[in-house]
């Protein structure tokens, strides 16, 4: 059962952007059903208020057909459905690697003046630009923190681990 007005304080359920009726674009720019409710995003406190796109710039750059070189971009926060729709794909089932390039594909909002970033865009990527949105999606999708600080239990020395998988979407 779909609700049309959501209640005061509440926050509303749903996919995230461009993953619904109503919800988004293919840049992640919210559409909204019905009547706009701005007092609810000032009436929660600053300390609760959820990012979800974090601007970057790409190393090296995208080089689109007609030269021009794309590097400042927004990529969003992952939604489950994100993780999980590439795994359908043919080109992930038949070569895991290629699950980074679709999953980048899908949260990457935006890149330059491209009108559009979709896989094959992430697809001709230069490999250290790759490398570093692979970093930046983990570093985003968990909080701003891939490695933690532990002790060694025999000679008490402190030192940092890798929390995140090997490929996106494994952790």
């Amino acid at each position: 059962m779909r609700r049309t007005t959501a209640r005061p304080g509440s926050v509303p359920a749903g996919p995230g952007p461009g993953l619904g009726p109503g919800l988004g674009t293919a840049q992640g720019t919210p559409v909204p059903d019905g009547p706009a409710e701005p007092e609810q995003a000032s009436a929660a406190p600053a300390g609760q208020v959820l990012r979800t796109e974090f601007p970057f710039e790409l190393p090296r750059g995208y080089v689109d057909d007609s030269g021009t070189v794309h590097r400042h971009g927004v990529m969003r926060l992952a939604t489950a459905r994100d993780e999980l729709i590439p795994l359908r794909d043919v080109r992930v089932q038949e070569n895991p690697a290629y699950l980074s390039v679709v999953l980048l594909g899908r949260v990457i909002t935006r890149l330059g003046t491209l009108p559009m970033v979709h896989d094959g865009v992430v697809e001709n990527m230069f490999a250290s630009d790759l490398a570093f949105l692979q970093d930046f999606y983990r570093q985003v999708n968990a909080e701003g923190h891939t490695r933690a600080g532990v002790t060694c239990p025999h000679c008490e020395q402190p030192f940092e681990v890798e929390l995140g998988g090997s490929r996106l979407g494994e952790s």
